[in-house]
């Protein structure tokens, strides 16, 4: 069965904001190339890949620390700050991950909802915070609207949190926002020493199955984090990806600009049917919608073999390739018709 019979039998998978591409054929070879030293154990404890990362962020390697994915990364910041029936601020609907996460260790979520438009909402975020906090999360772009947190609203926010209080800003689709509007994490970790700022290779890199992710910070805070790392826990091929996709970022850049491109397509598509989609800054749409269209629309989407990630106030879709657009808009079209 060739690719394209396989991508016909599995449907379209928009539930989990993957990559519709993969990695570029030069990390592919570089992986193949390195499955020669598969009965070889990874690093005790990873080192090099902190090294490689923060060589290209321009940062000291005590303020870099990696893991399994985000999420292995959230897992480990949530151990060391948020266990023990501490509070977690963050926004509802957020990454499903936070309050999961939170709740496995013990912490309890405290969840704000979005403003009408899809935005987190700082004031009520920052109101939130009390004795009892011990971790903040804020997400730009917000997953599951793609919002944005301007970087003079965020400077604002992390100045109206206690220092004691760490901040994570979960940047995961950061490789998606145009230049001029991503905020400026160095300065900031320099002014805010409460401030993580959570990466991941598994969505512009298209890395998602060898779970690379990283946090950003304070040595001290990352010292914390790292003690909870797993021995021989990060993949050993993930230093052999990062590597060849850092060399490969031209290649990278295309594909996000052309995932750009089909985002745009289809959130226009969408509000030309007159449905209400915020300004996306990730890769993937959310559309909103009252209750009792979620299921409907749902219906819709899944008789098409299309699979969408629901939530209470809308339906996220991942940004596919051209083909998946186009029966996403096809499905969707025949329920306001």
């Amino acid at each position: 069965m060739g690719p394209a019979a396989a991508a016909n039998r599995l449907g379209h998978r928009l539930q989990l904001n993957e990559n519709p591409y993969g990695p570029p054929p030069s990390v592919r070879a570089a992986l193949a190339r390195a499955l020669a030293s598969a009965n070889r154990y990874p690093e005790f404890l990873p080192q090099r890949l902190p090294r490689l990362i923060a060589e290209r962020l321009g940062l000291a390697p005590e303020r870099v620390v990696v893991g399994a994915g985000a999420t292995g990364v959230i897992m480990h910041i949530v151990l060391e700050f948020g266990s023990g029936g501490a509070h977690v601020v963050m926004a509802t609907p957020t990454f499903d991950g936070y309050p999961i996460l939170t709740a496995m260790a013990g912490g309890h979520p405290v969840a704000v909802p979005l403003t009408g438009d899809g935005r987190q909402d700082l004031a009520a975020m920052a109101r939130a915070v009390d004795e009892r906090t011990r971790l903040v999360v804020l997400c730009s772009p917000h997953n599951p609207t793609g919002t944005l947190v301007a970087p003079a609203e965020l400077e604002a926010f992390l100045r109206r949190v206690p220092a004691s209080v760490p901040v994570v800003l979960d940047e995961a689709y950061v490789d998606f926002v145009l230049g001029a509007e991503r905020a400026d994490v160095a300065a900031l970790l320099d002014r805010f020493p409460n401030l993580i700022v959570l990466r991941t290779f598994s969505k512009a890199y298209g890395l998602a199955a060898l779970r690379v992710g990283y946090a950003l910070g304070d040595p001290e805070l990352i010292a914390r984090i790292a003690r909870w790392q797993l021995p021989f826990g990060m993949n050993a091929l993930a230093e052999v990806a990062v590597r060849a996709s850092y060399e490969a970022e031209p290649e990278i850049a295309a594909r996000v600009a052309t995932i750009g491109g089909h985002r745009q397509r289809l959130t226009g598509g969408l509000r030309a049917l007159g449905l209400s989609v915020p300004e996306s800054h990730a890769n993937f749409s959310y559309l909103t919608l009252p209750a009792p269209d979620i299921d409907r629309v749902g219906t819709a989407l899944a008789g098409a073999d299309i699979h969408v990630k629901h939530y209470p106030t809308g339906i996220r879709i991942t940004v596919g390739d051209r083909a998946a657009t186009e029966t996403v808009l096809d499905a969707i079209r025949s329920t306001v018709q």
